[in-house]
């Protein structure tokens, strides 16, 4: 069982940043896949960004060039750099950890942006 923990969601203006924490209960060496999702109101989660193991990275069409994942110094740390912020990025934020057999989800952080 991963318990993975997000934070640093908010509220921020248009064209504002922010950055959001994915804290995993264990290495992220050790889960194939670490992802950022998120779900608007009335519509379907959908895949934001994701690294593997062998830090090959993906991102949705949507923030390409706005939207950075990494992996903090701390083993057990992913990041989502948002720069660029669009109102239509508002959405609930899931970090989830993917094994052979298993998803996890963390619980979720906001974020809304609005001037």
């Amino acid at each position: 069982q991963v318990q993975l923990v997000e934070s640093g969601g908010g509220l921020v203006q248009p064209g504002g940043s922010l950055r959001l924490s994915c804290t995993a209960s264990e290495s992220i060496f050790r889960i194939n896949v670490m992802g950022w999702y998120r779900q608007a109101p009335g519509k379907e989660r959908e895949l934001v960004a994701s690294i593997t193991t062998a830090v090959t990275i993906n991102y949705a069409d949507s923030v390409k060039g706005r939207f950075t994942i990494s992996r903090g110094i701390a083993k057990n740390t992913v990041y989502l750099q948002m720069n660029s912020l669009k109102p239509e990025d508002t959405a609930v934020y899931y970090c989830s950890a993917r094994k052979p057999f298993s998803l996890y989800w963390g619980q979720g952080t906001q974020v809304t942006v609005s001037s």
